[in-house]
């Protein structure tokens, strides 16, 4: 069980930092103390076993607390981006039946949560003070200075204090669990956009941060610690900061989000010895200027995931840093690891390439009938499909999608891709419909149907184009109605109230009519195609130029 990690890190380490927030710190002794109170106060509460429980928390000492006290008390984890608008936050808590959320006592946040009162089964909304788990100076500030920036409770709504969960003495009752209850409600999507809760067990998560260590090939006496910026409710990080952190007792440094000087100034205060980021952070850290760059000696172990990471920017960041950085793969429905490039300098790491399969995993390949496809190199392409103990139980409440996902025990990817004589996985295209934008999954369905609910708008496809920071943005192409007029920023401020941040397109371009298949159906491949002649016209006059 998942809890039987920290449960070791506290016994064998309790005097260990765990947490370290804004440079305010906490044991495993006191997070172990914490996490068994707040779990004695959800059963207080009513919880059940395998009640689902939301978490909209950015990185804080409450992510690692309420995650271990939910699972501790025999719930369910529903993992929420707290960016996500308040139609998608109301759908993740309706679809999977959370009777409970945690929110940061903070407005902005707050506020998402509260819509979703009066909708599907949620029972109460628990209320996480900032100002508790701040550094003196900041949480004075918090409590007087920006007052109006705390949480405004609604009449009706039933509030449940995260104190006074916390003030539980008494230990939590034991709960009978299997490793094969779920764990985790991680929600992911496909091509309609429409999020689906890949279940993802004790056994599915447990054995994804043991593979971490199995892969990282060796243990030191010192403890190790891990720069969390990576967002704990985002897949990747669950795993590789948060459980496979807890696994080998290491120090979590966590910041809310990446903001550069705040990370930059933890960088120096706390060097870590591991990190895990997607692109868009190692592309920032690599492309500061000379006397910022900031001194990762003590680093040896990274690794990027969430995106592919440009040849270019990994190169950069090396040459920058003087940090190798190890290029990962895998997706939601495997916990979510099944590839990575090699850590240490022992083996090799391949340009471009997303490595050989985890420990205990088999990366096949497979035709659209389900065959395998036998052979190495390019011209032996198959869709990248995966067996192995992280594969997810299956789709929550989807039992044809999860059929669907599945070649017998093998977890379909959507990814085409090739191996090499190595066994290196090599991706050369997505099937799934999808823009992965700062390792985020953005649906171009969720961007086209926004903008159809503009009177002007006819016709509008998105898609993904590479963008040096965000690895991916999207690019809306939109056909109006005749007489209709509407320009770009127009759109860009309709869309802002429809849309979060990241699902914004970064430039769009008007047309009059937009391509179609020969059955009527919006071609977005053909506008793919166009833009990727587009770069290689320019890239191709760029070298012209040069000479």
């Amino acid at each position: 069980m998942l809890t039987e990690l920290l449960d070791h890190a506290v016994t064998t380490y309790p005097e260990r930092v765990c947490v370290d927030f804004l440079g305010r710190e906490w044991t495993y002794g006191a997070i172990g103390s914490l996490v068994d109170r707040v779990a004695a106060g959800l059963q207080a509460r009513g919880m059940e076993k395998g009640d689902r429980f939301a978490l909209c928390l950015p990185n804080t000492p409450y992510s690692v607390i309420m995650y271990f006290a939910v699972l501790r008390a025999g719930g369910t984890v529903v993992n929420i981006n707290p960016l996500y608008t308040e139609d998608e936050l109301q759908f993740l808590v309706t679809d999977s039946g959370a009777k409970w959320v945690a929110v940061p006592d903070l407005e902005q946040l707050h506020a998402k949560v509260a819509s979703a009162w009066g909708k599907g089964d949620l029972e109460g909304i628990v209320l996480c003070p900032m100002a508790d788990v701040l550094p003196w100076a900041k949480s004075i500030g918090l409590r007087t200075l920006k007052r109006s920036a705390l949480a405004k409770k609604r009449k009706g709504v039933t509030y449940i204090d995260y104190r006074d969960l916390a003030a539980h003495r008494a230990a939590p009752a034991p709960v009978a669990q299997d490793p094969h209850d779920v764990a985790v409600l991680q929600y992911t999507g496909g091509t309609t956009g429409r999020p689906k809760g890949a279940m993802l067990t004790h056994a599915n998560l447990a054995a994804n941060a043991a593979q971490m260590l199995l892969h990282v090939g060796e243990e030191r006496d010192m403890q190790e610690r891990s720069l969390g910026v990576l967002p704990l409710f985002h897949v990747f990080a669950l795993t590789c900061v948060l459980n496979y952190g807890i696994l080998t007792a290491a120090e979590l440094v966590l910041l809310p989000r990446f903001e550069i000087d705040e990370v930059l100034k933890t960088i120096k205060r706390k060097p870590p010895t591991q990190m895990f980021g997607v692109p868009t952070i190692y592309n920032a850290l690599g492309s500061l200027p000379d006397d910022k760059v900031p001194d990762l000696s003590a680093v040896r172990t990274s690794i990027s995931g969430g995106a592919p990471l440009p040849l270019e920017v990994r190169q950069q960041y090396e040459k920058r840093t003087g940090s190798p950085v190890a290029e990962g793969y895998g997706l939601t429905e495997a916990s979510p690891i099944i590839t990575s490039n090699p850590l240490l300098g022992r083996t090799p790491v391949k340009d471009n390439s997303a490595g050989p399969a985890f420990p205990h995993t088999i990366v096949e390949l497979r035709d659209e009938e389900g065959n395998l496809v036998e052979g190495i190199g390019p011209d032996h392409r198959g869709e990248i499909c995966a067996r192995g103990p992280q594969v997810m139980k299956g789709y929550w409440n989807r039992p044809e999608d999860t059929a669907k996902t599945f070649f017998g025990d093998s977890l379909r990817t959507g990814d085409i891709g090739y191996l090499d004589k190595d066994g290196y996985l090599f991706i050369v295209d997505r099937i799934k419909d999808l823009i992965l934008c700062s390792g985020y999954n953005v649906y171009p369905r969720m961007i086209e149907d926004a903008a159809y609910e503009h009177p002007a708008v006819k016709e509008a496809v998105a898609i993904g184009v590479p963008d040096d920071y965000r690895g991916e943005a999207p690019k809306l192409f939109i056909a109006l109605h005749e007489g209709e007029e509407l320009d770009a920023g127009t759109l860009d401020a309709f869309l802002r109230m429809r849309l979060n941040k990241i699902e914004i397109p970064a430039s769009y371009e008007f047309r009059d009519e937009l391509p179609k298949t020969l059955v009527g159906k919006l071609e977005k491949k053909a506008l793919v195609a166009e833009e990727k002649a587009k770069r290689e016209a320019a890239a191709a006059a760029a070298g012209k130029d040069a000479q």
